[in-house]
């Protein structure tokens, strides 16, 4: 009998290993949003593959798509603050079901007017600006909500992770159906079915069973809760810290991408198809990394993977600049799509693990912009940089700056553990880090927080 029970653990463990990775989707609201946002999320890049193509095609102008992709970005990073302080005043459920529904109805008047062949610029410029200030909105409201959404406080970086793995699925289908409808149906068929994509969500939502919170009572100012959303970042040193790598990361770095098409065509001399496959590969190792956070069972040791992560990407990058062949483009671009990946969704768990409830709002607002809020001024920046020192030179000046602020952050990590510390405390995973000591005193090497 022993032998029998012996055998069945044997064959029992690493099934339970495997299922570990999926366990936030024990919980039936995140099971819920899962569903619907994976839906969703491929009609949005559906969007954005659709509005680049027919802005290109309207106007053959390099410029405007540098215009109508900051216009669609701008009013995210001018606003986020300001939504984070709503966000934490209102309820974020209801906030979430409405900007999903103005998204949809965004979608579905870029898809009249183009299927009806009347769609200019202006008209396109003002949906995407539209989109940007749903976003602001939309982006804090939805990272505050997993929260809520895991019973079970061990699973939230389980559950942060597939989110990311979710956003990367996405990033690998939607391109690939957007070029083959475009192609078939034209941009208007790739608007139409991203606004059907919101029904799912939106249905997914509704169908959740959530104790619905009161909105905040607040006494204060819109002005004065914003400084005292600031001054709780201010203080932290833990929150600093991760938030100003993510701003770096997203101003210098993830720009690369802007550049890529210049440096396939130049370095690499190959076409649409070579550009297609390095961006994959970025999806891919993107993929690959936050399905790695997703297997982790605790926070400890996030910090130092974050600086880990953002020098693999500053590396990665680096490396890709010089190369000529296809085949090691390919490979730096899945480590630095794993690399960058990988410090945003970790940057994430932390950000989710030790922030305060009443402040979750602002502090995601803060995380909006440090990610997309940036991303804009990063893209003209690239831009500037490329016209005067050349793509190449431009992407390796950004490797070299994230590399840094990668060292930089690892300089810091002692202060940002005693940082977090007391808030591990309070929150019971203490003893966990004791444990860790222990035994990492006992085999001589130093503990990981």
């Amino acid at each position: 009998m022993n032998g029998t029970t012996e055998f069945l653990s044997a064959i029992w463990s690493p099934v339970k290993r495997q299922f570990s990775i999926v366990r936030a989707l024990r919980h039936r609201n995140y099971r819920l949003f899962f569903g619907g946002q994976s839906v969703s999320l491929i009609g949005t890049w559906l969007t954005r593959v659709a509005t680049s193509w027919l802005v290109y095609r309207l106007t053959h102008s390099a410029l405007l798509l540098g215009v109508v992709s900051f216009a669609g970005q701008f009013p995210t990073f001018l606003l986020s603050p300001i939504a984070g302080v709503l966000v934490d005043r209102w309820n974020r459920y209801k906030v979430l079901v409405i900007t999903q529904i103005l998204s949809m109805l965004q979608s579905a008047a870029l898809a009249v007017l183009t299927l009806m062949h009347i769609i200019t610029i202006p008209e396109i410029l003002a949906l995407s600006i539209l989109q940007g200030l749903i976003n602001a909105f939309d982006m804090p409201s939805r990272q505050a909500l997993v929260v809520e959404l895991i019973e079970d406080r061990k699973d939230l970086p389980n559950a942060i992770a597939l989110n990311s793995s979710m956003v990367n699925m996405a990033r690998l289908v939607g391109p690939s159906v957007a070029g083959i409808l475009i192609a078939t149906t034209g941009e208007g068929g790739c608007f139409t079915i991203d606004a059907i994509s919101y029904l799912a969500v939106i249905a997914s939502l509704l169908m959740m069973k959530l104790r619905i919170h009161p909105a905040r009572p607040h006494g204060k100012k819109i002005v004065a809760e914003l400084s005292e959303g600031f001054q709780y970042v201010r203080r932290s040193q833990a929150l600093r810290s991760v938030l100003s790598l993510l701003g770096l990361i997203s101003l210098m770095g993830m720009p690369y991408m802007v550049l890529l098409p210049i440096v396939t065509s130049e370095q690499l001399h190959g076409g649409p198809y070579t550009l297609g496959y390095l961006t994959a590969a970025s999806g891919l190792g993107a993929l690959i990394g936050v399905l790695y956070l997703a297997s982790r069972n605790s926070v400890i040791g996030l910090a130092r993977i974050i600086a880990g992560s953002s020098a693999v990407f500053g590396m990665g990058i680096i490396v890709f600049s010089f190369s000529h062949w296809v085949w090691l483009s390919f490979l730096t671009m899945f480590i630095s799509g794993m690399g960058m990946m990988v410090q945003m969704a970790a940057s994430n768990t932390i950000l989710q693990t030790i922030v305060d409830e009443d402040k979750r709002g602002r502090v995601m607002s803060y995380f909006t912009l440090s990610v997309v809020g940036m991303t804009p001024f990063g893209s003209l920046l690239s831009g500037v940089l490329a016209e005067q020192i050349g793509a190449t030179r431009t992407i390796l000046l950004s490797g070299f700056v994230c590399l840094l602020g990668a060292i930089v952050f690892l300089r810091d990590l002692p202060r940002l553990r005693e940082s977090i510390r007391p808030i591990y405390r309070r929150l019971g995973i203490l003893p966990q880090i004791s444990e860790s000591i222990e035994r990492a005193s006992e085999l001589n090497i130093p503990p990981e927080h």
